[in-house]
C-alpha cells in the first residue's frame, strides 16, 4: 500500500497544527505540500532556510500556535545548531516532518547505502529527539501522538518521511 498524503494532512490537522512552515523538497513537495497551499484551514509559511524555520515554529509556539516544519534530510542536518539552542535548550516543541529524499525502500534510514540518510538518526538519538519513521500506512498514526508529546514536554520531534507520499 502507498503512503497517504491525504491522511499525513488528516493527522496533521488531527494535531492541531494550522500553520505549516515549509520549505520545497521533491519527497513532501508534489502531494504534501501544494495540497496544504491549497487548503483554507492551514496556513503554509515559506522559508529560503531551514534554520529559520525552526526559529518560525518557535516564534508561532510563544504566540499560542502550532506549528509543522515541513524539509528535506539535508535541511535537518543543516539545522542542528537552530536545534540545539532554539528547540532543544529554549525548550520550544518544534514540530518537524523530514522528506528522507533517496531513501530505499523497505531499507532502514541507519542502514541506507546513503550516508547523510544514515546519520541522521544517530544524530537525532544523541540530541536527544524523539523521532518516528513515517513510511507505511500504519505509521501515519504516529502523527498526532509525537505531536502531543512535543508540546507536553516542550521538546523536538521529528517525523521521517520514508517514501514520497502519494
Amino acid at each position: 500500500m502507498e503512503l497517504s498524503a491525504n491522511e499525513i494532512i488528516k493527522e496533521i490537522k488531527r494535531a492541531d497544527i494550522r500553520f505549516v512552515v515549509a520549505l520545497p523538497d521533491r519527497t513532501t513537495s508534489e502531494h504534501l505540500l501544494k495540497p496544504m497551499l491549497r487548503d483554507p484551514e492551514l496556513k503554509v509559511v515559506q522559508v529560503c532556510k531551514e534554520d529559520e524555520g525552526v526559529s518560525i515554529c518557535s516564534a508561532l509556539y510563544a504566540t499560542g500556535h502550532r506549528a509543522l516544519l515541513l524539509i528535506q534530510y539535508t535541511g535537518l542536518l543543516d539545522s542542528i545548531n537552530s536545534l540545539r539552542g532554539g528547540a532543544i535548550e529554549g525548550q520550544n516543541p518544534v514540530c518537524m516532518m523530514v522528506g528522507l529524499l533517496g531513501k530505499e525502500p523497505g531499507v532502514a534510514p541507519t542502514q541506507s547505502k546513503r550516508y547523510g540518510l544514515r546519520i541522521v538518526e544517530p544524530i537525532l538519538d544523541a540530541m536527544g529527539i524523539e523521532h518516528h519513521l513515517i513510511e507505511q500506512p500504519e505509521d501515519v498514526t504516529k502523527i498526532t501522538p509525537a505531536v502531543a508529546r512535543a508540546y507536553e514536554r516542550s521538546l523536538p520531534v521529528v517525523l521521517l518521511i520514508g517514501r514520497e507520499p502519494r
